[in-house]
Formats: structure tokens, C-alpha cells, sequence
């Protein structure tokens, strides 16, 4: 029997995206958040809190990039959405992470993440239901020990791990368990 939990956020999985950006003093500031993803072959949509430094940094500098956390930076990616840099201004050096500026906008890369989506901003909307950012990718990086032989991101390597806002838990992901249009295929006929 369904029981009703009433209006919750319930989406699982959640993305846990890292957005790094320069401030006016290129100062990187780097901000855990789950309420974004893909809206279009090569665009993200990023929904955060105008009140940012974040918000604040894409808005100044027009780009962002966005990482996938794994699990050997964990610690490093909760403390990125505990901390804010409005109030710590040494938000990124606590983290004892690097990073290096991207040559294509206007924003870090931190060297420890395992896939960066490079973007420059092609919108930012302010709606009823708060603020939203709409980035284009215009690269995407990767280490090298994350590809597969044919040079794709292999998920299971990756090690990347999901939020979850039933619990406010991370969960490991990996494990291939079909193959998609295909596994379903059989119905079709």
C-alpha cells in the first residue's frame, strides 16, 4: 500500500557536482550541489541560491566548471557544501586541494576530480522558483585512468558517488546492471 509523505524533493539519484569559479580577485571558490544536471546535449541547468559566492562568481566571470565528486575526495566534497565562501575566505586552501586555470573560460579546474564539464554561461534566470543557471559545455576533461579502451568514461571507474535527500546519505555507485535501449527491447515486440 502506498502511504503519502506529503511535498519532498524525493528524487533519487541526486548528482554530487562540484561548481568551481574565480571571484573578482581570482580567488577559487568551489560549491557541492545536487539540484542540477544535463538539459540539453551540451548545456547543464544549475539551481542554487542566488546568495552564493558561487551564484555571485558566475555572474561576474560568465563561466563555472562542474566536477564529479569521487569517493576519495568525499570528505573534501561535503566540507565544499558545508562551508560557504561568503563567510571563509580560505574555503579552498582548508581543503588542501589543486587546481589549474582552464584555457577555454574563465574558471578553475580542480586537478583532483576525475571529469570536469567546462562551461560558459548562456543565461542566468531569476523565476518564482529561484535562481537558475544555464551553462554551455564547451569541454569536457577527464583522467585518463577513468576511459574505457575506446577512450569513453567508464561509470565503474569513475568511482563516483549520489546524494541521497531521503537520508541526507552519499551512496557509492557502479555496478552495470543493463544496458540502455536494450535491455528493455524484448516488450517492443
Amino acid at each position: 500500500m502506498l502511504k503519502s509523505l506529503g511535498v519532498k524533493p524525493y528524487v533519487f539519484p541526486m548528482p554530487v557536482l562540484m561548481i568551481a569559479t574565480y571571484d573578482e580577485k581570482e580567488q577559487i571558490d568551489v560549491m557541492n550541489m545536487a539540484w542540477g544536471g544535463i538539459c540539453a546535449e551540451n548545456m547543464v541547468a544549475l539551481n542554487i541560491d542566488e546568495d552564493h559566492k558561487t551564484a555571485k562568481n558566475i555572474k561576474l566571470r560568465k563561466a563555472f566548471t562542474l566536477s564529479i565528486a569521487d569517493i576519495d575526495h568525499l570528505k573534501e566534497a561535503d566540507f565544499f557544501g558545508i562551508a560557504s565562501a561568503n563567510t571563509m575566505a580560505d574555503k579552498f586552501e582548508r581543503s588542501h586541494m589543486h587546481a589549474q586555470k582552464s584555457t577555454l573560460v574563465d574558471a578553475p579546474i580542480i586537478t583532483e576530480f576525475p571529469l570536469t564539464l567546462e562551461c560558459k554561461v548562456k543565461e542566468c534566470q531569476n523565476t518564482a522558483y529561484g535562481f537558475r543557471v544555464l551553462g554551455e559545455i564547451v569541454n569536457v576533461l577527464a583522467e585518463e585512468s577513468v576511459l574505457d579502451e575506446w577512450g569513453r568514461v567508464d561509470p565503474t571507474k569513475l568511482n563516483a558517488f549520489v546524494f541521497d535527500q531521503f537520508q541526507n546519505g552519499y551512496y557509492a555507485i557502479g555496478e552495470k546492471i543493463g544496458q540502455a535501449w536494450k535491455s528493455g527491447a524484448e516488450l517492443m515486440k
